[in-house]
């Protein structure tokens, strides 16, 4: 039930506000990657992709963005139990948290960081469906990436208090 509260906060918070910020005509905050950063330890694969494809569905009928968030966040939804255990101890337990205080600081950063950059990569590159601008593809990659990243880890801090 909690989850699902996030998912719509998330949504809304995406569909409201962030939409319709375009830092320096390239970065934007796509926090709605949070949602699938955060699936604990243990949690079935399978619902964490359907989980996520819907919340990508439902952000891509509001952004106008026809399957590109929906196919990223399901990849990310496959990559991330594979990642995690790169971070977590093997004797923790199996339904750890993904958070700042579970992590660290250094750990999660990373986590998080490098799969918002990977969904960034998907997401604009399969926006722009050439190469033909790889600097411009890049530029929003990386903008929208660190800006991302930089509010996930302000949301994770504020919540794990």
């Amino acid at each position: 039930m909690i989850r699902l509260a996030q998912c719509v906060v998330l949504v809304l918070v995406q569909v409201l506000f962030l939409n319709h910020v375009h830092l320096f005509g390239m970065a934007i905050p796509l926090l709605y990657i949070y949602f699938t950063i955060s699936f604990r330890r243990g949690t079935p694969q399978w619902a964490a992709m359907v989980s996520s494809f819907f919340l990508g569905l439902v952000i891509d009928m509001f952004s106008s963005t026809p399957g590109l968030a929906a196919g990223s966040l399901t990849l990310i939804a496959l990559i991330q139990p594979y990642y995690l255990e790169l971070f977590v101890p093997r004797d923790s337990a199996d339904n750890i948290e993904v958070s700042l205080t579970s992590l660290g600081f250094s750990k999660f950063f990373l986590f998080s960081g490098t799969l918002t950059l990977l969904y960034c990569l998907v997401f604009f590159g399969l926006e722009s469906f050439s190469f033909f601008n790889v600097v411009s593809w890049l530029s929003h990659t990386l903008a929208s990436g660190v800006l991302t990243s930089l509010l996930i880890l302000a949301i994770d801090s504020v919540r794990s208090r």
